[in-house]
């Protein structure tokens, strides 16, 4: 085998790690925020590679993406487990992402370009239904919209924090079944930006974050406390 073969079946070979581990990646991650895998559930690696018919590598790097978003727990000579989370962790969350997100949005008030507005305007696909499909969309976008609010606000850091926050609360972002409201609230949102009036901001960000986290913690404490192992 020539040099350049070798050389082009390693690219080749790569290229489709890749390809497999961001399907799997996308494809488990739904699995989770939507909640088919449960809480404390071991992801069995040789199984998923079999399912998706691959190797173990992409499924491996698949799951360690995962677990940089804290959806996945990864234990030492025990394997991968879906990430379990107590009341105090999620309510600790809640709290930090208002104190980010309200100090994102004071930022960008005054900071926010027509760019940007644009961008904030167009961030929603359209409202297509109830499926679990729509709503990891939903999901996706609202996470996308607050990070992109922390892109206006002009600190790259506080954005990625914000992004990071919201990977580790998909899991119960998704619980608010705000497909068609999130499009509205969102808008009320960004027409406050635009008007660069920061109470109005602030008030617009605080009911979204308000009803959201009524909604999650209303999900969290009457339907699924139990699988969660709420502490």
């Amino acid at each position: 085998m020539s040099s350049n073969t070798y050389l082009t079946e390693t690219v080749v070979d790569k290229l489709e790690n890749d390809t497999s581990k961001t399907r799997i990646y996308r494809e488990v991650r739904r699995l989770v925020i939507m909640g088919h895998l449960k809480p404390g559930e071991r992801l069995d690696v040789e199984e998923l590679a079999e399912r998706y018919q691959t190797s173990v590598t992409p499924v491996r790097d698949a799951l360690q993406m995962l677990s940089q978003e804290g959806l996945v727990k990864i234990k030492p000579r025990s394997g991968y487990f879906v990430a379990r989370i107590t009341l105090k962790q999620l309510r600790d969350m809640l709290q930090l992402r208002k104190i980010l997100e309200v100090s994102a949005i004071e930022m960008a008030a005054s900071r926010v370009t027509a760019d940007q507005i644009y961008e904030l305007r167009n961030v929603h696909a359209g409202y297509t239904g109830d499926d679990d499909e729509s709503y990891d969309r939903y999901t996706d976008e609202n996470r996308r919209f607050h990070y992109l609010i922390g892109i206006a606000s002009g600190n790259l850091e506080l954005a990625e924090m914000i992004g990071h926050l919201h990977d580790r609360l998909a899991r119960f972002m998704v619980l608010r079944h705000a497909g068609f409201s999130q499009e509205l609230t969102h808008a009320r949102i960004v027409a406050a930006l635009e008007s660069k009036d920061v109470e109005a901001v602030k008030t617009a960000l605080l009911d979204d974050i308000d009803t959201s986290e009524d909604a999650i913690m209303d999900n969290v404490l009457d339907e699924i406390a139990p699988s969660w192992h709420i502490d």
